[in-house]
């Protein structure tokens, strides 16, 4: 599904990439999530929440940070509880950055083109509500994936926006939930 989806309470975003091949510095992709106010819902996030980060009220939590990308199934795995967030918010955007401690490819950034196996899953409890991989984005640096939002009644909803950004992480934070 990669619609919308009214009422939901609880979802997780989980991430996957293949290694970097042997003798190469690793791939590192981070799962971020931006929560926005009703009074400013595309500006400046309340909370932002990546690794070594996390919501102050426990509501979106990182269960598991991977910066090499190896494992088994999913690397990263983050989950935002909607049904707790305060009243004020009404739209969450959670997005993927490429980390790119080792200077880049040949000098530039690294960009979804250069890590293999990438790919997205979006559920909340056992029902999928969307996967996908980073094909559409392949010369973007950072993605937006999903948006949560809700109105004055209160049940939350899911629409899939896979958008590339040629940013590094601070810019890519600042402007991930910039009205398109």
């Amino acid at each position: 599904m990669t619609g919308v989806r009214k009422g939901l309470a609880k979802v997780e975003f989980a991430l996957r990439w293949d290694p970097s091949p042997a003798g190469t510095p690793a791939n590192d992709l981070d799962v971020v999530a931006a929560v926005y106010g009703a009074a400013d819902p595309h500006g400046t996030p309340v909370q932002l929440v990546h690794f070594g980060s996390r919501s102050p009220d426990g509501t979106i939590t990182l269960n598991r940070d991977s910066h090499t990308g190896q494992g088994f199934g999913f690397d990263e795995v983050m989950t935002i509880e909607l049904d707790r967030m305060a009243p004020e918010a009404s739209r969450v955007v959670v997005g993927v950055v490429i980390q790119n401690t080792d200077g880049g490819v040949a000098g530039r950034m690294k960009t979804f083109a250069d890590i293999g196996g990438t790919g997205f899953r979006i559920r909340e409890g056992h029902t999928d509500l969307a996967q996908g991989d980073f094909a559409a984005v392949t010369a973007a640096t950072a993605a937006t994936v999903a948006e949560f939002t809700r109105d004055a009644s209160g049940p939350w909803s899911f629409d899939l926006r896979l958008h590339g950004f040629e940013a590094d992480p601070e810019a890519f934070a600042r402007t991930m939930g910039a009205l398109r």
